[in-house]
């Protein structure tokens, strides 16, 4: 390869905190709405749950005319064909990536890894290890929370036992945030987290439903996909643009 490509995961050993639906909605966002190529490769063992979405998607655009014109539209705008999504167990996150790259000639810029966070798994913990960025969304919960902490420290004393490895950061963002409710656990944790010395991104994403509207044959509204990238208000509405924005300074993809 001529460059080099960025692994990003996005990873949490709790569930529910929203690796996939940002996973997707970060490598949609920047593949066809920011000009940067991207690939996804799944590892949330066993059920997949970006892989069967592209799958779902894939079906909808062969039942109906609406999607297949959508795609030829955005085509002849973009000139960009759908990025590539590969499924993998965790444990086998690198030998996927690097199977990816040795059979295609790629000029890939990012690939983002939907990872999961026991890092009681040698090979899970190894396969965090050599990514490049972590970043772990955090809900307002005490026990995500305390599960998070944990994770984030085992990491962080990984960073600091192993000063070659290749990752260079595990960074904290806030999700599910409800505006104008009580934020007694946030501000409790977020002075946790500045002690602990983690790093956590400024921006905040509010709880929203918009994160859960996917492709579908009745629902015209459509936010979290693999074959097109979120747009429009809703974007904003979101802070999904922020949090991409802040993402992207962090790991240096201008």
């Amino acid at each position: 390869m001529s460059k080099k490509v960025i692994y990003v995961a996005f990873s949490n050993q709790k569930g529910g905190v929203g690796k996939s639906a940002f996973t997707t909605l970060a490598a949609s966002y920047l593949h066809y709405a920011g000009g940067k190529n991207v690939a996804v490769i799944d590892c949330d063992y066993p059920q997949h749950s970006i892989h069967a979405m592209r799958e779902r998607e894939k079906s909808f655009v062969l039942a109906g005319d609406r999607f297949k014109r959508m795609l030829t539209l955005q085509h002849e705008q973009t000139g960009k064909k759908a990025y590539s999504v590969y499924s993998a167990k965790p444990e086998n996150a690198l030998e996927a990536a690097q199977k990816y790259f040795s059979e295609k000639d790629s000029n890939i810029d990012v690939v983002f890894f939907d990872l999961a966070g026991t890092v009681a798994s040698d090979g899970i913990l190894k396969s965090l290890l050599n990514m490049d960025y972590i970043f772990c969304p955090v809900i307002p919960d005490k026990l995500v929370i305390q599960s998070s902490l944990t994770f984030a420290s085992a990491i962080v004393d990984c960073l600091a036992k192993y000063p070659d490895i290749p990752l260079k950061g595990i960074y904290f963002f806030w999700n599910q945030i409800v505006r104008n409710e009580n934020r007694e656990i946030y501000d409790a944790y977020s002075d946790i987290m500045k002690r602990m010395k983690l790093n956590v991104l400024k921006t905040e994403i509010p709880f929203t439903v918009k994160y859960k509207r996917e492709m579908s044959m009745k629902n015209k509204q459509l936010f979290r996909s693999t074959l097109f990238p979120p747009v429009g208000a809703h974007v904003n509405d979101a802070c999904l643009d922020l949090l991409i924005d802040e993402i992207c300074q962090t790991i240096n993809l201008k």
